[in-house]
């Protein structure tokens, strides 16, 4: 019997930096200090980075914890500002708006969830809009902002947050953390890709200044155009633009005229839909839109009339196919990031797929016997969480009334995957949202989007009935008062921020 140490991992090398390398490189580098695995990332400037992906959901707080950065530190370097949901208007009608918060909806009450009760006191005229009883979705509207409390007894603890950064800055961020657990960089453009002969293997890169790195495990991040996954290994492709239209974004930054809202915005336009980022020291702005129903100059004068602010730098187009890599590991390469698959930025799960890959990676690890059931495994649990945010991302154009463009009338009649034709039947029945384990958008998200978008179920829990009218009226009151209490008795965002965690422009202000 071989000693298990023969086939121990000892070279990992990350081809392609940015946002993606940089986070496996990060997690790799925590996980392994000091253990006999060696880290190199390969990058090069002249290529350069996607650099969307600014706004994020939740768990990457975890993340970071996890690697254990402190929080005030990084949001000054990455000029991050806080992020309590995404703020949806015009989606299911012109002129409407809605908020899907990282927080709950009310409270269980009698063993029935509370949107269950809502939807009786909605019908008897006893509720007002759901996002009353939510709040993250008041302390939004109200650009009011407190860290959440653990105590489950509190108001404060119904609710999470996420962040809005620079990825640019993050993606150096994450860099200097990483160098300083010991990965190496190397800059270089790579010129050709050596493979085993018999196994088809990646052996080792060929850079433009001559030098060969040979690696064990390879991990792609080379973007769209997946060198290692796709280039050389063949993988193929999913591709899923028939549910998800949308494969170009105009991209540029202005100035803050509107003031430091604790959301990320996302408005729909004729043939796509507009986001607002807002920073420390500027804010983020794109179209996502679809080159079938409109040109890409027409586009551009969507995004650049609808800006609160002159442009800070010359709008940026970003090309794209909706999908996933048909593996995401495949022999020794596992594509991260933008080569293992895209999903537009709607709910603002990029770099959340991203931090999630490296986790499994880490959890299957694997050494070089690349056994089967690991690859097997880890494409089977990322061909799911892609599946389940995509359906997620096919509710929100699906669940639609809007009839004024060709665009919303595709999106709106469009045959739709039958896991989410399930989902929205169940819960047009029976107000039931399907939640399965280890899900990602949990049941207050779909909440928020169902009912946003005007779906209101035909019937909800009848153990709904234990409560009487009048202890009805009262859950709504209690809930909603409750709500406003704390929300009133919360800083302004901005005054938050500023004393929370101060970036560079934010001092500046306040030193002048």
């Amino acid at each position: 019997m071989s000693d298990y140490n023969d086939k121990k991992i000892r070279q990992v090398l990350i081809v392609g930096g940015g946002t993606a390398g940089w986070i496996a490189a990060a997690a790799l580098a925590h996980i392994y200090n000091h253990a006999d695995l060696n880290i190199r990332l390969v990058e090069s400037q002249e290529i350069g980075t996607v650099g969307v992906g600014e706004a994020t959901v939740p768990h990457i707080r975890y993340f970071n914890a996890r690697l254990g950065l402190d929080e005030r530190d990084f949001m000054k370097r990455t000029r991050a500002t806080f992020k309590l949901g995404n703020e949806f208007r015009d989606w299911g009608r012109k002129g409407t708006a809605y908020a899907h918060p990282f927080g709950a909806f009310g409270e269980s009450a009698a063993g029935v969830g509370f949107h269950h009760h809502w939807l009786r006191a909605r019908q008897k005229g006893l509720a007002s809009d759901i996002g009353d009883y939510s709040l993250s979705v008041q302390m939004m509207k109200k650009a009011r902002f407190s860290l959440p409390v653990s105590d489950p007894q509190s108001v404060l603890s119904t609710f999470s947050y996420a962040y809005q950064f620079d990825a640019y800055l993050y993606a150096a961020y994450l860099r200097a953390y990483s160098e300083a657990r010991g990965v190496v960089r190397t800059e270089g453009k790579v010129t050709g890709v050596d493979q085993h002969p018999e196994t088809g293997y990646v052996t080792a890169i060929q850079l433009a200044s001559g030098e060969r790195i040979e690696a064990d495990l390879f991990i792609d991040c080379t973007g769209f155009r997946g060198l290692l996954i796709e280039q050389t290994l063949k993988t193929g492709y999913e591709d899923w633009s028939h549910w998800l239209p949308n494969d170009r974004a105009w991209a540029v930054t202005c100035d803050i005229r509107d003031g430091h809202l604790p959301l990320t915005r996302n408005t729909a336009r004729e043939s796509g839909w507009q986001w607002r980022i807002p920073l420390q020291h500027r804010l983020g702005n794109g179209y996502v839109h679809a080159s079938a129903f409109i040109g890409e100059q027409a586009a551009l004068d969507t995004l650049m009339g609808n800006l609160e602010a002159p442009p800070l730098n010359e709008p940026k187009l970003l090309k794209f196919v909706t999908g996933k890599r048909k593996k995401q590991w495949h022999k020794n390469v596992v594509a991260i990031g933008l080569s293992s698959g895209f999903l537009e930025p709607l709910e603002s799960t990029s770099i959340h797929l991203v931090q999630l890959s490296v986790t499994h990676l880490v959890d299957m690890f694997p050494d070089k016997d690349f056994r089967d059931e690991d690859r097997d495994e880890y494409n089977r649990i990322m061909h799911r969480e892609y599946t389940r945010v995509r359906d997620f991302l096919i509710l929100h154009y699906h669940a639609t009334e809007r009839a004024d463009s060709d665009y919303w009338n595709y999106c709106r009649t469009m045959r739709i995957p039958d896991s989410l034709s399930y989902e929205m039947e169940l819960f047009r029945q029976r107000a039931v949202v399907v939640n399965y384990q280890q899900r990602f958008f949990l049941e207050p998200s779909w909440l928020a989007v169902y009912f946003g978008q005007g779906i209101m179920p035909e019937a909800c829990d009848p153990l709904t009935a234990r409560l009487s009218d009048a202890e009805l009226s009262a859950l709504m009151t209690r809930t909603k008062s409750r709500i406003d209490q704390a929300v009133e008795a919360m800083p302004d965002n901005r005054a938050f921020l500023e004393a929370y965690c101060p970036g560079t422009a934010v001092a500046e202000r306040i030193m002048s």
